[in-house]
């Protein structure tokens, strides 16, 4: 069995449009329901944008020129994110 490490985005970036699990370190995710409650969830499944940002130079600027597009309401700007792996092709539970 042929296990996945993370890879860092400053190495190397997905291909366009490439799903990963991406690492946001310290990453909160507001509990529904509850006012000001949260939990740590540092992988999410992502979808990596390449250039999303080429035609807005000033979110390009402060941001960064890609984008991790999320499930839901996990989207996340590209220095958010900073190791990913590509999502295994076969889960065993």
């Amino acid at each position: 069995m042929m296990t996945q490490s993370w890879i860092s985005r400053e190495d190397q970036l997905p291909d366009d449009h490439q799903r990963v699990l991406a690492f946001i370190p310290g990453n909160k995710v507001f509990l529904p329901g509850k006012e000001l409650e949260f939990e740590i969830r540092e992988v999410l499944v992502l979808h990596f944008c390449a250039n999303h940002f080429a035609g807005n130079p000033e979110k390009a600027e402060k941001h960064g020129i890609h984008f991790w597009a999320g499930e839901g309401s996990s989207n996340r700007y590209f220095n958010e994110v900073s190791h990913w792996m590509p999502l295994p092709s076969r889960l065993t539970l």
